[in-house]
């Protein structure tokens, strides 16, 4: 029975307990608890078949929550995302992006990790927003970037490692590690660190940053799989490979007289590949050239002496003979490149003692005598 209908209890009339009258009320009253149950109670009758609870009633009603818990286990999972499905508490499956169902809670309850993005994790720097320039600026972190070489210089390095998680290793990412970007920080210096250690200074800043990242890459990587972390290395970039600020002006100037240097040694060897190839073509033309005269004084003389052996021969068969004929030869030779004047001095014709004749006339140009020809007429 409630308390309204008792006269205000067993203590007499009114709001009192047994040690006198009750509490004031101070502000609005709370809603009455019996009166809210009554009028549930009275809408819930009105849902109901015949206005009352009755088994049908009872099982409209567990038939609804049920169905109710059952839609909880609808869920989506977005395209940067994995779903990992935990059966009380233990991974069941993983689901790919787009709408799934796991088991209502507390049987089953999912994850959803951003497995499919890229994450970035710089070491040796970091990236603080600047009012002033509406944007973000680096600064830079000396106690990550400051590393020693392996011949005892200590040089300044800026990296970025690249890594997702693995699609097939989402659980051990979730499960086996509890801070991942921390962990693929300090295991990314450590590898900078380790290859840095290991090389000299001058490949780390001239031409050996791909093996150097390649290197690193590899041993963050073999790192994490001993850890079963369940994340992937995409890349390795170095940023930044400088000496000290201390000692980067000297560098610099160390590194351009070394440019300048390796500059006039390829200007020097360029000029030497030109000129080499030159000069031995030259000789090669020279030594052709003095083979052909050489091969045409060797056939000359030849065939001078054969023909001088030939007039010889014929010269014994009939000395007189070949003699007279040889003189013929040679005079005809001789005096076929000349002027001549032929005076028939007949009598009756006076003519002057002294005239130069030979310059009335223009010379031709006597056609030179080989030598067998000029032996011949010496002979």
């Amino acid at each position: 029975m409630p308390w309204k209908n008792q006269g205000g209890g067993p203590w007499g009339s009114g709001p009192k307990g047994p040690w006198g009258s009750g509490p004031q009320p101070v502000g609005p009253r709370p809603p009455d608890l019996e009166d809210l149950l009554r009028r549930g109670q009275d809408r819930l009758q009105q849902w109901l078949p015949g206005g009352h609870f009755s088994g049908m009633g009872v099982a409209l009603v567990l038939v609804a929550a049920l169905a109710i818990w059952f839609a909880t286990g609808f869920f989506r999972v977005q395209s940067e995302e994995l779903g990992v499905v935990l059966r009380f508490g233990k991974h069941v499956r993983t689901v790919q992006p787009g709408l799934n169902y796991h088991l209502p809670y507390p049987i089953e309850t999912v994850l959803l990790p951003k497995a499919l993005r890229v994450n970035t994790t710089s070491i040796g720097m970091t990236l603080i927003e600047d009012p002033a320039r509406r944007g973000r600026s680096i600064r830079d972190v000396p106690e990550e970037s400051l590393m020693l070489t392996g011949d005892e210089n200590i040089v300044d390095v800026d990296f970025t490692v690249l890594w997702r998680i693995k699609p097939d290793g989402v659980g051990d990412f979730l499960f086996n590690i509890q801070n991942p970007e921390g962990t693929v920080k300090a295991v990314a210096e450590s590898a900078m660190r380790e290859v840095i250690g290991r090389s000299q200074i001058q490949p780390i800043l001239t031409g050996a940053r791909n093996v150097t990242e390649q290197n690193v890459h590899e041993l963050i990587q073999r790192t994490l799989d001993s850890y079963g972390a369940g994340i992937q290395i995409s890349q390795v970039q170095m940023q930044k490979v400088d000496p000290p600020a201390q000692v980067i002006d000297a560098f610099r100037d160390v590194q351009a007289a070394r440019a300048n240097l390796e500059q006039l040694q390829n200007e020097a060897q360029t000029y030497a590949n030109q000129v080499i190839p030159q000069a031995r073509g030259r000789a090669a033309q020279i030594l052709q050239a003095a083979e052909g005269y050489k091969e045409q004084a060797v056939a000359e003389a030849k065939g001078q002496s054969a023909r001088f052996l030939k007039v010889y021969d014929e010269y014994k068969k009939a000395p007189d003979v070949t003699r007279e004929r040889i003189y013929l030869e040679t005079m005809e030779k001789v005096l076929g490149g000349s002027e001549k004047l032929v005076y028939d001095g007949g009598p009756g014709q006076n003519i002057v003692p002294y005239l130069p004749l030979g310059e009335l006339t223009p010379r031709r140009p006597a056609a030179p005598a080989t030598t067998g020809q000029q032996q011949g007429a010496t002979r």
